[in-house]
């Protein structure tokens, strides 16, 4: 573990200061209390973790991957596999019931969504729609036609 810092100051005495580092190896790490300290405040404690978990040989690295890039992977799973995966962390529970993974899974599984049934979609949301049967969707897309038209006359 290699932890760098530099001083910045407006003062004069500070100017001639030289970044410095502390190299650790991964056991001297675990067992340094005081550059923990330092790596929490400098950092927070979700980096202390994620450093903790690296030099106990865990790496995590699902974890660390962007959310969009979670989503069109998952996005290829079957349900089941999306459903266990989703027990597996709150980020991946969060990912596997986001609008954006289900509006993929929707849009790959459906010839077409108009845009009709895309406004009911994001209104109810996308894991909602797709587990919706098809006869539920007409009539609640029925209703929201004769809602809308109700509006319509009610504005002229």
């Amino acid at each position: 573990v290699i932890f760098r810092w530099w001083k910045i100051s407006l003062r004069n005495e500070s100017r001639e200061s030289r970044p410095g580092a502390t190299y650790s190896s991964h056991e001297d790490f675990l067992q340094n209390s005081s550059l923990q300290i330092q790596i929490a405040i400098v950092f927070g404690a979700n980096i202390l973790e994620h450093v903790f978990n690296l030099c106990q040989g865990k790496y995590d690295l699902l974890e660390r991957l962007p959310v969009a890039l979670l989503v069109y992977i998952i996005s290829f799973l079957d349900l089941e596999d999306i459903a266990r995966l989703s027990q597996v962390s709150r980020k991946l529970k969060m990912v596997c019931n986001s609008n954006a993974l289900w509006e993929n899974i929707v849009k790959n599984l459906c010839e077409t969504v108009t845009p009709e049934m895309k406004e009911l979609a994001q209104e109810i949301g996308w894991k909602q729609f797709f587990f919706t049967n098809k006869l539920q969707l007409q009539v609640q897309l029925r209703r929201r036609r004769q809602n809308q038209d109700a509006q319509n006359k009610n504005l002229t």
